[in-house]
């Protein structure tokens, strides 16, 4: 038995048919406006997906055993240290780590992508498509970047790189690329780009925030160098991140934080200074009291999705969306945004826009009056969004409308996204809605406060 699973308590395999996985909160009730509770409908995976029961089962079973780790000469010390590095240990085989490569735990995908940005060699040049997660898309700045126009298809976008490559001077580079897309849903062709990165010199990392949730990611089968991910999208708690990949700028690189973990030995220098010696594992990067819990909690998720089946997990999902898919189809007033095409590769993500609705309008009816939660905005991706909605974008004025840049229509989309947690019954649920909200309009009054589309108060709200 792995040690860290001593802690935790029996479990049954999920592998066995294809039924959603229990997570926390799937019984949460919520009220209506138009009178009474129902179940939730959490479909906003995209942005957090909600915590396994199992992890938060391993979690609380650790809890009494919580101690220092690293340094601590105790009992329960000692344990701390081996399951934290047993969960870096199950990480590193989840993404299918190779000889010689790292994982460090950080905060989020944010923080994976801002540490490997802090480590590139002096002069290093990145191609980054304008399609990214702001993740992945701002940590480069102040660097020499190359930022590519989205492409419309996955063979251009192996294209458009190449091309890039190939007029690029000498000296080391960086290629940055999601797996999937978190507005559209679209899985990218890593292993071609990446392919085509090192033809032209140059490394590549993995945004993984989205496809890691959805699919198997393998460093080695995708020939990428890093790749960078988060817990809680991964149905884990917040505040665990992942970097992993290759060492060698991680150990070449001053700490991305400098303090105690990160320095093997500190002394005073002659001139009166100190003189440090950094760890060249991953602890060089992890500076200060590692979120224990935090890591554990995503290696229990790691353990969780292999032990149920990506396989499973994936034919179910591509099910859902498949209905999903055919009850907006059936609706002439919804668009569905896409970069590759409706017969595009996709996860459990997607998003839209209707005809005559903003979309902040849409969302906050969706929640008010049928108990689904989805996502509004421009997702953290705005050139992206920019790019897809061209002109087709919400009028400004509406309720809850974002404010425009100058010159420009105000845009915002709805995104809907689900995974292994999500039941049956919410997909059918939203379609419902969604044609009803299309076809009858909202049965309530909403107005704009703090930016966001709120229902009236019930004295002024009935329809």
């Amino acid at each position: 038995m792995p040690f860290d699973a001593a802690f935790a308590p029996e479990k049954t395999s999920c592998s066995e048919g294809v039924t959603p996985l229990p997570v926390l909160g799937a019984d949460v009730r919520v009220p209506l406006v138009t009178g009474g509770e129902v179940t939730y409908a959490a479909l906003d995976y995209a942005a957090s997906a909600p915590a396994l029961q199992r992890v938060w089962d391993d979690v609380a079973a650790y809890a009494p055993y919580y101690g220092s780790v690293h340094r601590g000469a105790g009992h329960l010390s000692q344990l701390s240290t081996e399951l934290f590095e047993q969960s870096r240990r199950t990480v590193a085989e989840f993404v299918g780590c190779r000889e010689g490569d790292q994982v460090v735990f950080t905060r989020a995908t944010t923080d994976s992508l801002n540490l490997l940005a802090s480590v590139l060699p002096q002069g290093t040049r990145v191609f980054v498509f304008e399609t990214e997660h702001h993740a992945s898309l701002l940590p480069w700045r102040g660097r020499e970047v190359t930022y590519l126009d989205a492409p419309r298809s996955p063979e251009a976008a192996v294209a458009t790189l190449e091309a890039a490559l190939h007029g690029a001077p000498a000296g080391p580079k960086l290629v940055c690329v999601t797996g999937a897309s978190n507005v559209t849903g679209e899985v990218w062709p890593v292993r071609e780009l990446a392919r085509a990165a090192h033809r032209h010199g140059a490394r590549l990392v993995l945004d993984a925030a989205q496809l890691a949730p959805h699919r198997p990611v393998n460093l080695a089968e995708l020939e990428a160098d890093w790749v960078a991910f988060s817990g809680h999208k991964l149905y884990a708690p917040f505040g665990a991140g992942v970097l992993a990949g290759r060492a060698d700028w991680l150990r070449q690189a001053e700490p991305y934080l400098a303090g105690g973990g990160a320095s093997r030995s500190v002394v005073r220098g002659a001139d009166g200074g100190v003189d440090v010696e950094w760890h060249t594992t991953a602890a060089r990067h992890e500076a200060g009291s590692p979120n224990v819990i935090g890591a554990y909690a995503l290696a229990s998720a790691c353990r969780a999705l292999t032990e149920a089946g990506f396989d499973r997990l994936v034919a179910r999902e591509e099910e859902l969306l498949a209905r999903l898919r055919a009850g907006l189809a059936e609706l002439p007033q919804v668009t569905v945004l896409s970069l590759f095409g409706q017969d595009a590769d996709r996860v459990g993500v997607l998003s839209f826009v209707v005809e005559g609705w903003n979309s902040s309008h849409f969302a906050a009816a969706l929640s008010a009056e049928y108990g689904i939660g989805v996502r509004d905005g421009l997702f953290c991706a705005h050139p992206l969004l920019r790019t897809l909605l061209g002109q087709s974008g919400d009028t400004p004025g509406e309720c809850g409308a974002p404010e425009a840049v100058p010159g420009e229509r105000a845009l915002n989309a709805v995104r809907v996204s689900f995974g292994a947690g999500t039941p049956d019954e919410h997909v059918d649920r939203f379609v419902t809605a969604v044609r009803e909200l299309v076809g009858n309009g909202a049965r309530w009054n909403y107005r704009t406060e703090d930016g966001r589309c709120v229902p009236e108060a019930p004295e002024r709200s009935a329809r």
